[in-house]
Parts: C-alpha cells; sequence; structure tokens
C-alpha cells in the first residue's frame, strides 16, 4: 500500500518523540490517533478513488479529520507547555 498523506508523523513533524511518548502515556491521545488514522485512510482510499461515496460524505469525513487533528494539536501544545 502506498504510504497515505496526512499521517500524524507528517502534521506534526517536529513532535516524532513526544507523538511516541502520548502514544504510550496518554490513553486520550491513543483514541483520537486511532480514530485520525481511521479516518485520513478512508479519506485517502476516496482520493485514490478505491472508494466513492458521496460528497455530503467526503465532506463530514474531512471536517471529521480537521476536528481530530485540531484536538490532537491541543493536546501537543499542552505536553510542550512548561509544567
Amino acid at each position: 500500500m502506498s504510504n497515505t498523506p496526512h499521517e500524524l508523523a507528517d502534521e506534526f513533524p517536529q513532535d516524532h518523540a513526544l507523538l511516541h511518548t502520548l502514544k504510550v502515556s496518554n490513553p486520550h491521545f491513543v483514541t483520537l490517533a486511532d480514530r485520525y488514522h481511521e479516518v485520513n485512510g478512508e479519506i485517502h482510499r476516496i482520493e485514490a478513488e478505491i472508494e466513492t461515496p458521496s460528497d455530503e460524505y467526503t465532506e463530514t469525513l474531512k471536517k471529521k479529520r480537521l476536528a481530530l487533528i485540531d484536538e490532537i494539536a491541543d493536546i501537543i501544545a499542552k505536553a510542550k507547555a512548561p509544567a
């Protein structure tokens, strides 16, 4: 399978170590990351024309991906902030 664009490591290239730390220490982050991965993979399959749902469904998925990335970015920002 080809590399799926918009993976979390691509979205946060400066934060690879922090992403790993959050994945092993923050169950909520793991849930969000898993959901993001599922939604992102589905969008990738649509964009690659492997799946062809309605435009409305595709837009809903893209909005869901944006909401997830915002929430993940917030967790990363809080993890980086000095205690």
